[in-house]
């Protein structure tokens, strides 16, 4: 049955189908007692054959849930998938699967794997999927909720070792610091490989994200010292800036005059005081500038 499309079958208005048959259920009771009493055994006979058939037909009354549907066989073939809500008349000798339409999420367990530079991560996704197309769901795969479960799994380890966790400031894609685009890749891998169980992917988001513990310290260092060394450089920056603009004012205003010998002096003595991670302890020189 590989190949199936969803389709719609052939019913009847519920709620008149059950008013005829009980009419006439009514009637070939009406009919068999009349039989019994007065015309015969014919006519019971006949009301008999009538009661049997309404009670056959009777069996194709089926009620339809929101968010829920209803696969059709007969005879083994696929007959078309009642989606319409409310109670309708179908086929009585149908098979009748119900499949869930509402949607679903789906959390993958934590998995263990390497990233692209080879360093054991642990990560985690949930994918917020529905049933789109019924037939496929139930006869293009075995178990479409077991199918999605596998195959996003299988999406989330593809993804994860396509990718560096961290690009430690490189170019290209990384797990922590690219995460819509991750994401959006994540989507587009799990809709191609569980189109072929009818179901349609909504959303899908990365849930847990960090390194393996064995490493996970040695990265947290690395990621430490990494933020100090650009704090630095920002700290640094900024006390060149401030030791340009101070010397130029003070030429600027006439206020003294240095050589080249103290404007390195002051230098120096500025990026001390502005770079240092500790309060500086002054120094008053009580003799002359040279000394």
């Amino acid at each position: 049955m590989a190949g199936v499309r969803e389709r719609v079958p052939f019913t009847l208005p519920g709620i008149a189908a059950a008013a005829a048959l009980l009419f006439f259920g009514l009637a070939s009771l009406g009919g068999i007692a009349l039989g019994l009493f007065v015309t015969g055994p014919a006519a019971v006979v006949v009301s008999a054959v009538v009661l049997v058939t309404v009670l056959t037909l009777a069996c194709g009354l089926i009620m339809v849930s929101p968010g829920e549907a209803r696969v059709l066989q007969f005879l083994g073939r696929y007959n078309g998938t009642l989606r319409q809500d409310g109670l309708s008349w179908v086929n009585p000798f149908t098979k009748r699967t119900t499949v869930s339409t509402r949607i679903r999420n789906h959390e993958s367990a934590v998995l263990k794997v390497n990233d692209a530079d080879g360093n054991p991560i642990e990560i985690a996704a949930v994918v917020v999927w529905q049933v789109e197309d019924t037939a496929k769901a139930v006869f293009d795969v075995d178990n479409f909720v077991g199918f999605v479960g596998i195959q996003t799994e299988t999406a989330v380890r593809h993804i994860a070792t396509s990718y560096a966790y961290d690009n430690h400031g490189e170019t290209g894609l990384s797990l922590r610091e690219n995460a819509d685009e991750i994401t959006e890749k994540l989507s587009a891998e799990i809709s191609a490989r569980i189109t072929s169980a009818g179901v349609h992917v909504i959303e899908s988001r990365i849930t847990h994200l960090a390194y393996a513990q064995e490493i996970a310290h040695a990265m947290l260092q690395r990621q430490q010292a990494g933020a100090m060394v650009a704090a630095r450089q920002r700290i640094v920056e900024g006390a060149v800036g401030m030791v340009e603009l101070a010397l130029a004012r003070l030429a600027e205003h006439d206020v003294v005059e240095l050589d080249e010998e103290r404007k390195a002096a002051m230098v120096s003595n500025l990026l001390v005081v502005l770079c240092g991670d500790r309060a500086t302890q002054p120094v008053v020189n009580a003799g002359s500038l040279y000394h």
